[in-house]
């Protein structure tokens, strides 16, 4: 189905910005040569296993956000030769090894930072993205909610609506779908991917007026997009409103042309002809 499809890249794009703002890292913004500059400095017999390594995870990540792949993983490795249990270096390692296709390295990373962190939200947060992209949705349950009791994890928004994109990609409860998204919207009211997701669910559950109103708060926010649009086209056609499902295709067909959206309505209703 296109519907499924079409939500899972969008789960999928959420996978590609999961590496979490590192502790050891601090998400600086500093270039590869301030951070080899530290590098040089840190590296003495007296410091500790954690500070030896992180120079090499504060290369790593920033090779990472560079896209170069190869000197990511060469650093991340060197810092888990001074710091086997380095959680940051497992983790961002992880991440690197899912974005060159190396799947089973990927999931032991994340899986070792797991292991080495088993209540931290964010560690967690991550292990269950990959778990879930890989359609092992019963086992990302699991760390996500391991996850969303990480009473130091401020993010409990993204975590409940990871979980709730989750369960609606396994085909899973649309009841529990629709309490993970209403519980990321009383911790975030603007969260823009959980007022879909809830506008989506209700859609499913047949439930036509509170799903108009929650993908109404959603334009509301300025978040046009086409899975948007067309579930708001649906959504008046369903509460038989032609003008409005008009409207929304319309505003489909001007603003993404050729997205999959456009082209799966095209596909059932002509566009209007130009006279």
């Amino acid at each position: 189905m296109l519907r499924d499809r079409l939500q899972r890249k969008q789960f999928v794009s959420l996978l590609a910005g999961a590496v979490m703002c590192l502790g050891v890292v601090g998400c600086k913004t500093e270039g590869v040569h301030q951070v080899q500059k530290a590098d040089n400095n840190r590296l003495k017999p007296d410091v500790s296993r954690e500070d030896s390594a992180r120079p090499f995870v504060q290369l790593g990540q920033k090779y990472l956000e560079l896209g170069k792949y190869d000197l990511a993983r060469e650093n991340l490795l060197k810092a888990l030769k001074y710091d086997p249990k380095s959680v940051d270096a497992h983790t961002v390692l992880a991440t690197v090894y899912d974005r060159v296709g190396d799947g089973k390295a990927a999931e032991e990373n994340y899986r070792a930072a797991a292991e080495l962190a088993p209540r931290a939200g964010g560690v967690n947060n991550n292990y269950g993205l990959y778990l879930c992209k890989q359609g092992k949705y019963a086992d990302a349950r699991k760390h996500f909610d391991i996850a969303m009791a990480d009473g130091f994890y401020a993010d409990k928004a993204t975590i409940y609506t990871n979980a709730g994109t989750c369960e609606l990609l396994g085909k899973g409860s649309l009841d529990a779908a629709e309490g993970d998204f209403r519980h990321a919207l009383e911790l975030d009211g603007n969260n823009t991917q959980a007022m879909y997701q809830l506008a989506n669910v209700l859609y499913q559950k047949n439930d036509f007026f509170k799903a108009r109103a929650f993908i109404q708060r959603y334009e509301g926010l300025g978040q046009p997009s086409p899975d948007a649009l067309l579930l708001a086209r649906n959504i008046e056609i369903k509460l038989g409103n032609a003008s409005a499902a008009r409207e929304y295709a319309q505003r489909l067909r001007e603003q993404f042309p050729d997205s999959e959206q456009t082209h799966s309505l095209d596909a059932v209703i002509p566009p209007p002809q130009t006279p």
